[in-house]
C-alpha cells in the first residue's frame, strides 16, 4: 500500500516544465559513472559538490533539443577503446586467469607451439566442427611449415580450397628477395587473393575471427596470422516482411545478416553520411550490432546517448533485437513501447533521414528505430505511400480500432453496471432479455470470452502451417456459437468481444497492439468496480504515465506534450507529400528542411509558361 500511494502521489502531483529544454534525462548507475558514485559517498564537501556538477554535465542528456556536443568522459565510452571492454571486477578476475593473459600475448613465431595452443584452446579433437589443415608452403631453397584453422559449417570451403589452401600449397619456387621478416608482407601482397584479408598480433584476435567465420593461417618464423574472410553459412534471402505487410510500397524485408541488412538500408539511402559503426555486445556471444545515423543531420547528442547505452550493455549473450530493446529502453513497466521495432527497410531509411538511429542486431531480422514517440507507433509504412486523403481515413480507423480494443468491454461492463441512463431503453431491454438466462455476473461472462479470445489467438499462431488461422477462425465460431446455446454468455457479449479482437489487428505496431490488449483488462476491472468513473481514473493515471515517459530523453508525447512547432505537421493526419518540406523537431536536427520549400516547381514552371 505504501508503494502504491507513493506511485499515485508521485503521478497526481506531475508538473510539466514549461520549456522543452528542461527536459533531461536522467540514468541510473552505470560502469563508467563508478567514480561520480565513489565521490557521493564520501562525506567531503567539496568532493559531493565536484560530483553533482560531473553528474548534471555528463551523466545525463542536458537539453536535447540543442545540438551541441556533450563530454562523454563519464558515459562509459571512449571513441577509440575497444567494444569488449570489461569493468573493474572483470579485469582483476582476467589479471588472475593465465588463459586470459595467454590470449592477450603475441603470436609466437614457432608454428609448432601456435599449432598446440590452438588444438588446446579449441579442444581439438574433442570438438569435431574445428578444421585443422596442416601443409607446406615452399620455397626456392626451403620448405615452411603452415597450418589453417577453420569451423566446418561457418566457412565457405570452396573459397577456402581455391582462394588460399590452393595458392599457398600449389605455387612453388617462390623466391623472397630481403628479409625472411618479409614473407608475411610478400604472401599478403603476392599470393593470397581474399578480398578482406588482415595480419594480427595476438591470440584474441584470432580467436575471435575465427569464432566469427574467418579462416587464420599461421605460417613457421612469422609472428603474425593471416586472417581472411571466409564465411559461409547458410543463411535465409530476401523475403517480404511478413508483420508489415503493404499493398503498394517496396516488397522487401531484413534477414538475419547483419551486413545485408545494412546494404539495404545503403541502396535505399545513397548518402556518404550514411555511417555504420558496429558494436559488439555480449560477453561469450559478441553479437556484432550496427548503429545507424546520418552525421549531418541527427543530433550529436543522442548519438553519443545511444553508444552510452549500447556500450553499457553486460550480458552473456544476445540473440535477438528485442532483448536489446529491453536492455536500453527507458521504462522497464511503461505498458507502452519506447522503441521502434520493424523489419523494413524502406521505413528505417524513412527515420533515419528525418534523424533518428537504427540499431541492427545479427541474427534478428527486425531493426530498433529511436526515439519513438507515441505518434510514430500509430504510423504505417503505408500512410507514406498512397495519397493524403485515404492515409488520413485509415488513421482515422486505426484511432477508433484503438478506441474498441482498449475501452469497448470496460465501458459494456460500466454501462449495463451502473449507467443504464446512457443507452435508449429498447436495447437496454434487449440486452437484458439476452442476459436473461446466463447464470453468471456480467465481468464473469466477458472475462470467460476475453481469455477465450486470447486463448485462440495464441493457439492460432503457435500451430505451424496453415491450420493455425484455419483453428483460429472456426474456434471462434464453434466456441462463440456452442457458449450461446449453453447459456453461459449472451449473444451481445460475443459481439462485443469479436469487435474487441478485430480492433486490435487493426493497430499497425503489435508491441502496442500488445500493450492494448494487457490494458484492457485493468478497464474490465475499473468499470465493473466503478463505472464511468472508475475508467475515467484509469484514464488519467495512463495519460500522466505517458506524459512523465520519455524515449532516449525525448518525451513519447512530443509535439503535443510538450508543445513545439510540429503541433500541426502530420502527427495524427497526414499533409500532403509536397507540403512535406521540413522534419520533425522533437530532435532539433542539424538539417532542417528536408525537401525545397517549393518541391513542385513544375507548378511554378506552368504558370510562367
Amino acid at each position: 500500500m505504501a508503494l502504491l500511494r507513493k506511485t499515485l502521489k508521485e503521478y497526481l502531483f506531475f508538473t510539466e516544465p514549461d520549456k522543452p529544454d528542461d527536459f533531461v534525462l536522467e540514468e541510473g548507475k552505470d560502469e563508467g559513472n563508478e567514480s561520480c558514485n565513489d565521490a557521493v559517498k564520501d562525506g567531503s564537501g567539496e568532493k559531493r559538490e565536484k560530483t553533482e556538477k560531473v553528474r548534471k554535465s555528463k551523466g545525463v542528456i542536458k537539453k536535447l533539443f540543442t545540438p551541441e556536443r556533450e563530454d562523454t568522459a563519464c558515459y562509459g565510452y571512449d571513441s577509440n577503446a575497444d567494444n569488449s571492454e570489461k569493468n573493474e571486477s572483470d579485469v582483476k578476475k582476467e589479471s588472475k586467469d593465465p588463459e586470459s593473459i595467454k590470449r592477450k600475448t603475441s603470436i609466437s613465431k614457432d608454428v609448432a607451439r601456435n599449432l598446440e595452443y590452438m588444438r588446446k584452446v579449441y579442444n581439438v579433437p574433442l570438438n569435431g566442427d574445428v578444421v585443422i589443415r596442416e601443409f607446406e608452403i615452399a620455397f626456392k631453397d626451403k620448405t615452411i611449415p603452415a597450418f589453417s584453422i577453420f569451423f566446418d559449417g561457418l566457412v565457405d570451403r570452396m573459397l577456402v580450397n581455391e582462394s588460399i589452401l590452393k595458392p599457398l600449397m600449389l605455387l612453388s619456387n617462390i623466391e623472397i628477395k630481403g628479409k625472411e621478416d618479409d614473407i608475411a608482407d610478400y604472401v599478403q601482397k603476392h599470393i593470397l587473393p581474399q578480398s578482406q584479408m588482415l595480419l594480427e598480433e595476438s591470440y584474441e584476435k584470432v580467436i575471435f575471427g575465427i569464432n566469427y567465420g574467418c579462416c587464420a593461417i599461421f605460417i613457421d618464423g612469422v609472428d603474425k596470422v593471416f586472417v581472411a574472410d571466409a564465411k559461409g553459412w547458410e543463411h535465409r534471402g530476401i523475403e517480404r516482411p511478413n508483420a508489415e505487410l503493404v499493398i503498394q510500397g517496396p516488397q522487401e524485408g531484413f534477414g538475419e545478416i547483419l551486413r545485408i541488412n545494412t546494404a539495404l538500408i545503403r541502396k535505399i539511402l545513397k548518402d556518404e553520411k550514411l555511417i555504420v559503426e558496429d558494436i559488439l555486445i555480449g560477453e561469450r556471444s559478441k553479437t556484432p550490432c550496427s548503429m545507424l545515423y546520418i552525421k549531418d543531420i541527427v543530433n550529436d547528442s543522442l548519438v553519443q546517448e545511444v553508444r552510452r547505452r549500447l556500450k553499457g550493455v553486460k550480458i552473456d549473450h544476445l540473440i535477438d533485437s528485442g532483448e536489446l530493446e529491453q536492455l536500453i529502453e527507458d521504462s522497464t513497466y511503461l505498458p507502452t513501447p519506447q522503441v521502434i521495432y520493424t523489419e523494413r527497410p524502406d521505413r528505417v531509411s524513412r527515420y533515419l533521414a528525418n534523424g533518428r538511429i537504427a540499431i541492427i542486431v545479427s541474427g534478428s531480422p527486425f531493426a530498433l528505430v529511436v526515439p519513438a514517440t507515441m505518434w510514430n507507433l500509430f504510423h504505417a509504412t503505408e500512410d507514406e505511400y498512397v495519397r493524403f486523403p485515404y492515409a488520413n481515413l485509415l488513421r482515422v480507423v486505426r484511432l477508433f480500432a484503438i478506441f474498441l480494443t482498449l475501452l469497448l468491454p470496460g465501458i459494456y461492463i460500466a454501462i449495463t453496471n451502473y449507467h443504464h441512463e446512457m443507452i435508449p431503453t429498447d436495447l437496454l431491454l434487449a440486452i437484458e432479455a439476452s442476459r436473461e438466462k446466463v447464470p453468471f455476473p456480467s465481468v464473469f461472462e466477458l472475462l470467460i470470452m476475453e481469455v477465450s479470445f486470447e486463448l485462440i489467438r495464441e493457439a492460432g499462431i503457435r500451430i505451424p502451417g496453415p491450420i493455425g488461422p484455419t483453428l483460429g477462425i472456426v474456434g471462434a465460431l464453434i466456441l462463440g456459437q456452442a457458449a450461446v446455446s449453453a447459456n453461459i454468455v449472451s449473444p451481445i457479449l460475443i459481439i462485443i468481444v469479436a469487435v474487441t479482437g478485430i480492433g486490435s489487428f487493426a493497430i499497425p505496431n503489435f508491441s502496442l497492439a500488445y500493450s492494448f490488449r494487457l490494458q484492457r483488462f485493468a478497464y474490465i476491472a475499473l468499470g465493473a468496480t466503478a463505472g464511468f468513473l472508475g475508467i475515467s481514473f484509469g484514464l488519467f493515471i495512463m495519460f500522466l504515465w505517458i506524459a512523465k515517459a520519455k524515449s532516449f530523453g525525448v518525451p513519447v508525447l512530443v509535439p503535443y506534450g510538450p508543445t513545439t512547432a510540429d503541433v500541426n505537421k502530420g502527427n495524427i493526419f497526414r499533409n500532403p507529400t509536397w507540403k512535406q518540406n521540413r522534419r520533425p523537431d522533437d530532435l532539433n536536427v542539424k538539417s532542417k528542411n528536408s525537401q525545397q520549400e517549393i518541391s513542385r516547381q513544375w507548378k511554378i514552371n506552368e504558370e510562367e509558361n
